[in-house]
């Protein structure tokens, strides 16, 4: 039996496999890039349509349900984006500094 939050799930999974072939398609994306997108994307359908698929992963980690399981996971991957994207930011102020002194020097 699918329930409803299953087909909402399939469905976002469809639109971000498109979403990404677009963005393949306009060059955004490389073929890498492209294929773990996809691979990605895929992986999130089929544990939509199929949530007991992970019942092995939850039992091994001494979990209740599933959905304790994609919330860790949730936030495991929310806190590594924030600390990758945290470093770019320092990384892009650090060059915008350096040019600014560079442009600052140069113009007296």
């Amino acid at each position: 039996m699918v329930l409803g939050i299953q087909v909402a799930g399939l469905c976002f999974g469809l639109f971000m496999i498109y979403y990404s072939f677009l963005h393949y398609k306009r060059k955004e994306f490389t073929i890498k890039e492209f294929s773990f997108w996809l691979v990605l994307w895929t992986a999130f359908s089929f544990v939509s349509l199929f949530p007991q698929s992970l019942d092995f992963f939850v039992e091994r980690l001494n979990l209740n349900r599933t959905m304790d399981l994609f919330t860790i996971a949730g936030f495991m991957t929310l806190l590594a984006i924030f600390i990758y994207t945290y470093s770019l930011v320092r990384q892009n102020q650090r060059k915008l500094e350096m040019i600014v002194r560079k442009f600052a020097k140069e113009k007296r």
